[in-house]
């Protein structure tokens, strides 16, 4: 992965339970947005799955869960700031629920494997969810402990609070969209993708 050190703002990530009501055509009570931040390896692999998630609003890629207020790329990529590369994502839970964005989660990633996703080697590519409240907690313990069943190493997955959202550099937003020919893009994000597609097709927005 390369990028260029911009220097992103720093911003706080919605609370799940807030955001402006919405109606729906019978002019009924509309659930608001909630919102997960999740980190297991790249973030360019992240959003290339959850991005085609049925209910997902936005996906931005980013960095969370570090002491440095204003990380860059390059900074976290010498693991200084404590930060993992995480993908911050707006979704509608009557479409998508939080449970079953973290059983995609859990399949695109390996969570057994501390501070590392096959070659990409550091503290910022670790397992990590930052819960938004109590109720995401208890969801993410609950599957962590049935995902623990199906591997033969511990789970070291984060479940830590959520603090602060920091957006990544401009070039990372919809990177294996925009450069679906790179060799990363082809190697690492593609087959993740594709094992979104066949594991869970019933969640895919696309056809």
């Amino acid at each position: 992965m390369t990028g260029t050190p911009d220097t992103p703002d720093a911003r706080s990530g919605p609370d799940a339970a807030s955001g402006p009501d919405a109606r729906n055509r019978e002019g009924g009570e509309h659930a608001p947005p909630a919102v997960a931040t999740l980190g297991g390896g790249c973030f360019w692999c992240l959003e290339a799955v959850f991005q085609r998630i049925r209910g997902v609003h936005d996906v931005v890629s980013g960095y969370a869960g570090g002491h440095h207020p204003r990380p860059t790329y390059r900074e976290v990529c010498r693991g200084t700031t404590g930060h993992a590369e995480v993908v911050q994502i707006t979704f509608d839970p009557q479409v998508v629920t939080f449970r079953q964005l973290l059983e995609v989660f859990f399949a695109i990633h390996d969570p057994t494997t501390p501070n590392r996703q096959g070659a990409d080697v550091g503290p910022q590519y670790r397992s990590i969810i930052l819960h938004h409240d109590r109720a995401q907690a208890d969801t993410a313990r609950e599957v962590m402990a049935e995902e623990a069943e199906g591997w033969s190493a511990p789970i070291v997955t984060e479940l830590v609070p959520f603090e602060v959202f920091h957006p990544a550099e401009r070039e990372h937003h919809r990177y294996y969209d925009r450069n679906p020919r790179q060799a990363y893009c082809r190697l690492v994000v593609d087959p993740k993708v594709q094992t979104a597609r066949r594991r869970f097709s019933h969640l895919l927005a696309e056809s």
